[in-house]
């Protein structure tokens, strides 16, 4: 699967540079630009995925108007060719994320299959609690010395 993941990596990046998209500053970047961004990473994490996953995963839909599906598709410029030919219709992702979400999951991805860096695989809340501060230590007893025999006592 390493090089499965290496060849859907290139991809994700070539398709990346040449947008000019700078994932960590989508907020500036052209919204047609981010939605094709979004869709080359919903297509490198699919395949990373199983089959059906990675097929509800890549589903488009056409809606019209009033919400209703018209048709389903994967490549996003057969949707977008095919929402044109309806007036009032938009293209939205059957399985829907905020972008955000995605682009953790792509990290996460390549922390799994890059070999780890130093992250913890859980969220920032679960890590350890920090060390505590330089300065003045407290006066009172650690448990473990309380506890603790000494010699001649």
């Amino acid at each position: 699967m390493g090089d499965e993941f290496m060849d859907a990596y290139a991809e994700l990046r070539d398709a990346q540079k040449a947008k000019g998209i700078d994932l960590d500053n989508l907020a500036e970047a052209d919204p047609k630009d981010v939605r094709r961004t979004a869709r080359a990473l919903r297509l490198f994490l699919a395949k990373q995925m199983q089959e059906e996953s990675a097929a509800l995963f890549l589903r488009l839909e056409v809606k019209d108007q009033a919400g209703s599906v018209l048709e389903s598709f994967t490549d996003l410029d057969e949707a977008e060719a095919y929402a044109a030919q309806h007036e009032g219709a938009r293209v939205v992702d059957a399985f829907r994320l905020p972008t955000r979400v995605i682009v953790e999951l792509l990290e996460w991805v390549v922390e799994l299959y890059g070999g780890g860096g130093n992250r913890p695989t859980t969220s920032s809340s679960a890590s350890s609690t920090p060390s505590r501060q330089a300065g003045r230590r407290g006066t009172g007893v650690s448990p473990s010395r309380a506890s603790t025999r000494t010699p001649g006592r």
